[in-house]
């Protein structure tokens, strides 16, 4: 195998591209030269986790391999593994996609088009969960204290009508499976549902999921309307873990 960069290399590297003697200017390049060979490692390694898992390679397989355990490599890589199936095809795909989470992507558009907004944002898809109630997102909204009605609300006080909505223009159209009518928060959404699947090792993308998912970019309105209900990320992900361990059958006595 081809030796890495030993220490003495890095330095090196690091005073050359810092081009000057100040300690803190050296190690302000050592920080950034060690955030590169982050990411680059990550890279590299998300690459071949890729690889193994197009090939059908378990993630227990993936885990035994690297020597940490299965959860630690789903929260390592799952991410990385979404975006390169999503770049891998010419159009996202909701194939996996269980009936209640394509039943909250019609309800959201409906509730968008209502408010007279032309796309669906993260807020509408969290309004959207609630059109399902037998579904694990419902239940677990339900469980952390966020109410429909609070989010309507917030929703209302936070989001006026879209400018093209003010202008005349259409609400959401097309199938919910038409990406172009989710805004790019939303788009996010999809994209972190479907790593939180790999991450739970489901082949499904189900409402929980989407939940989960709303808690990607901590900016979104979605996130900020579940963060003003009190609602954080953890507790949620504690009730959509309890909410699914009641899904299991028992263990053969």
């Amino acid at each position: 195998m081809t030796p890495p960069p030993d220490l003495q290399d890095l330095i090196n590297t690091v005073r050359q591209d810092t081009g000057s003697d100040n300690a803190i200017a050296q190690l302000v390049t050592a920080a950034a030269t060690v955030a590169e060979l982050e990411d680059t490692s990550d890279a590299l390694l998300g690459h071949f986790v890729d690889r193994c898992r197009r090939e059908g390679r378990s993630w227990s397989e993936i885990s035994a391999a690297l020597g940490v355990t299965k959860q630690a490599v789903h929260k390592r890589f799952s991410a990385a593994v979404a975006d390169q199936i999503i770049a891998a095809v010419p159009a996202p795909t909701f194939e996996r996609f269980t009936p209640r989470a394509r039943g909250v992507l019609k309800a959201a558009g409906e509730a968008a088009h209502a408010a007279g907004h032309p796309r669906v944002s993260s807020g509408y898809l969290l309004l959207g969960l609630f059109a399902e109630p037998e579904g694990v997102a419902a239940r677990a909204l339900e469980a952390t204290g966020v109410s429909r009605e609070h989010v309507r609300a917030a929703l209302q006080t936070t989001a006026g009508p879209d400018v093209h909505a003010a202008a005349g223009g259409p609400g959401p159209a097309g199938s919910p499976e038409d990406t172009g009518r989710y805004t790019p928060d939303a788009k996010r959404v999809l994209r972190d549902a479907l790593a939180v699947a790999l991450e739970l090792a489901h082949n499904y993308i189900g409402t929980e999921h989407l939940l989960l998912g709303l808690y990607g970019d901590p900016a979104s309105p979605a996130a900020r309307i579940l963060a003003s209900a009190g609602a954080s990320a953890d507790d949620t992900r504690a009730q959509v873990t309890r909410l699914l361990a009641g899904l299991r059958p028992p263990p053969a006595s």
